[in-house]
């Protein structure tokens, strides 16, 4: 479904990504892990085209997204739901407005087909009734569960989850953790989480790729990534600050 195939970005003559490669197959959930600021988020604006590569390719389903123009873009992000690291919901547009904004987009369904989409989906995250509120009465958790509701809207192939529990607490963060895992096994998307959360995000995810000093430097199931003998992994799923990872 994806694969990410010699990818390499620098910012002022700073290399972030310097040569990532990374398959993920069609309905996996694949978490990339790595320390703050090791490029992950510059990783995944590459998957949706907000960033061109220095070099390297970043395949969907088999077509090359670098080598795309506008349209060619537009068409591929049809099939892309996105959960933004902050959410990014409109302010002043209701939580209903919110979900239904990319249905307004991207589709040509009717409203009454909309509005039937919009209600399931705000079951589907918990939050029935909530459809007239406005992002600003909401709670954190709840704004993440909105966020969820609109990038699956649309029914995508693959969605892609910028730390989706960044500032949220235990208790809220697993709850956003289960509505991830009951959503992929409802709709079968392909998808692909950016997060630092662990052990927990093990949880939730059938493959685990460490990102670092902007290359994969281990990739495998949440077991065998628990019982690596890299010691970078090591330290990083452990949180010692003892080790060759320095901050």
């Amino acid at each position: 479904m994806i694969e990410i195939i010699d990818l390499h970005k620098s910012f002022n003559g700073q290399k972030v990504l310097n040569g990532v490669n990374l398959k993920i197959a069609e309905k996996e959930v694949v978490t990339i892990m790595g320390i703050s600021g090791c490029g992950k988020s510059v990783l995944i604006k590459h998957l949706i085209g907000l960033l061109m590569p220095d070099k390297g390719s970043v395949l969907i389903e088999g077509v090359d997204i670098t080598r795309l123009d506008t349209k060619g873009l537009d068409k591929i992000r049809e099939r892309l739901g996105v959960l933004f690291q902050g959410g990014a919901l409109f302010d002043s547009l209701t939580v209903y407005g919110n979900i239904a904004f990319p249905l307004r987009e991207k589709t040509k369904l009717s409203k009454g087909e909309s509005r039937d989409r919009v209600m399931h989906a705000l079951e589907d995250v918990g939050l029935k009734g909530m459809g007239k509120k406005y992002p600003g009465e909401l709670s954190g958790g709840m704004k993440k569960r909105v966020a969820v509701a609109r990038a699956l809207i649309s029914e995508p192939a693959i969605v892609l989850f910028d730390e989706p529990t960044t500032g949220l607490d235990p208790i809220i963060a697993s709850s956003i953790h289960a509505l991830i895992k009951a959503t992929h096994k409802k709709y079968g998307y392909t998808g692909v989480v950016i997060s630092h959360e662990v052990p927990k995000i093990f949880e939730i995810t059938d493959k685990v790729a460490m990102l670092y000093n902007g290359t994969i430097i281990e990739e495998g199931t949440p077991e065998e990534i628990q019982n690596s003998t890299n010691l970078i992994v090591r330290q990083f799923i452990t949180g010692s600050h003892e080790g060759p990872i320095e901050y």
